[in-house]
């Protein structure tokens, strides 16, 4: 197996992430934007840093509820747009350990998440409204103040600089990192005043050397401005998969359209859509990866706990059919997903039927059926078995209409005899075993 290889594996394994939203803007709960979308000065934004105080944060709780919830592996906001920073750097005064709180807390969750068992990614943003070498864009809180801009005229040379340097800290002081997800790049945007800012204001070449010179297995996504990376659609899903089986993407989506902590954003998800989406990533061989933005006082709301607890709980019974799998070559039935593993489809089934499923393609290729929440058989017959020879089928087909039988005479089909009353399950899973395995 190759380096790279290596390195993707456990990427692709994995397919279920947690992000972790989680600085100043929090205190602020109202969109971890708060400081642009508000046009907040840095002196005004300062309250903030002298209230920040996550006196109830428990690191270990945070990562015990990770683990059960399903997930397997957990990107932190090491920095944010704010130019905050979770850990003990020496860049900047800017930094935890000047709080209130006055320890290193990206150390503790690192530690905390790799004990259970989790792999670790760290978020970690291009922009910085605090940073003066860091030029005045159209996205930078300060954009309409004129008298800012003068005094501030930036120095992109010093920001590479502090960037490279904080990179350096971050994957030199706090053992093996096997993620690194940088935001963003947007070289595209004009806004009259200012232009966009891309690979070269980041200097993102030297930058991806000196991250695989300190961690040479680290995965990259795809913010740089490189046209490489782990691809990370926002806040959207693909309708099909990558035409290259073997790149890498992630979907990462919020609970209710915020990344950070925000109180009066009522609008969640469901735990059964959070499901779906979760499925359905996967079925196009993608990760999902899903937000959560703790108070200002270090606790998740009890609202995202409870959809992530019930995500969790599904994955404990069908989870086989989540790690390790991928999409696949057959077509489902409307409404249903599958995913692949090995000589395991899996049939997700969305919309619970009456009686039958026809699975088009699997006539003869299936050796056993069975639920996968609790192990139980489920009766197929291959549909060429059907029809003519109608007085040789058992017991389980005779009320079948003639019209069904009709409709199910092609003998590329797989007919699937399922409950009729839908299992207690959010999404219900059929496992099917190949008689030969997926390539």
């Amino acid at each position: 197996m190759t380096e790279i290889t290596n390195r993707k594996k456990w990427f692709s394994e994995s397919r279920y992430g947690l992000f972790i939203h989680f600085g100043l803007y929090s205190v602020a709960a109202r969109h971890e934007w708060v400081q642009t979308l508000e046009e907040i000065s840095v002196d005004e934004y300062k309250k903030y840093f002298d209230h920040f105080n996550p006196d109830l944060l428990d690191p270990n709780e945070w990562a015990k509820k990770a683990k059960e919830a399903g997930f397997k592996y957990v990107i932190i906001t090491a920095k944010h747009h704010d130019g905050f920073c979770l850990w003990d750097t020496k860049e900047t005064d800017y930094q935890i350990c000047n709080t209130n709180y006055r320890k290193d807390l990206l150390n503790e969750l690192i530690e905390a998440f790799r004990n259970v068992g989790m792999k670790i990614g760290l978020y970690y943003s291009l922009l910085d409204w605090h940073h003066h070498g860091f030029e005045v864009d159209g996205y930078h809180p300060m954009r309409n103040k004129h008298e800012y801009i003068e005094r501030h005229p930036g120095d992109m040379h010093t920001y590479r600089k502090f960037m490279s340097n904080q990179v350096k800290e971050l994957l030199s002081n706090y053992g093996k990192i096997d993620y690194i997800w940088f935001d963003f790049s947007y070289k595209s945007r004009d806004w009259g005043t200012s232009l966009g800012k891309g690979a070269e204001d980041w200097g993102s070449k030297v930058l991806e050397t000196q991250i695989l010179q300190l961690q040479p297995d680290i995965l990259i996504n795809d913010r740089l401005g490189l046209g490489r990376g782990v691809q990370t659609p926002e806040q959207f899903s693909r309708n099909k998969g990558l035409e290259d089986e073997n790149a890498l993407w992630e979907t990462v989506q919020t609970l209710n359209n915020s990344w950070g902590y925000d109180r009066d954003n009522l609008q969640f998800k469901s735990s059964e859509l959070v499901l779906k989406q979760l499925i359905d990533t996967v079925s196009k061989g993608g990760n999902f990866t899903m937000n959560i933005g703790p108070n200002a006082r270090g606790l998740w709301d009890d609202r995202s706990a409870s959809i992530l607890s019930e995500v969790g709980q599904w994955l404990v019974r069908n989870g086989e059919s989540i790690y390790g799998s991928t999409s696949c070559s057959y077509r489902p039935p409307i409404d249903c997903r599958y995913t692949q593993k090995g000589d395991k489809l899996y049939l997700h089934i969305f919309s619970w039927p009456y009686r039958t499923i026809l699975l088009p393609d699997l006539g003869g290729k299936v050796s056993f059926a069975r639920l996968l929440h609790d192990g139980s058989e489920i009766r197929f017959s291959d549909t060429k078995n059907l029809g003519g020879e109608r007085e040789a089928t058992t017991d389980l087909y005779k009320e079948i209409t003639e019209v069904h039988i009709k409709e199910a005479l092609d003998p590329t089909m797989l007919m699937l005899n399922v409950p009729i009353i839908k299992p207690n399950e959010f999404v219900s899973v059929i496992e099917l075993t190949l008689k030969e395995a997926l390539e």
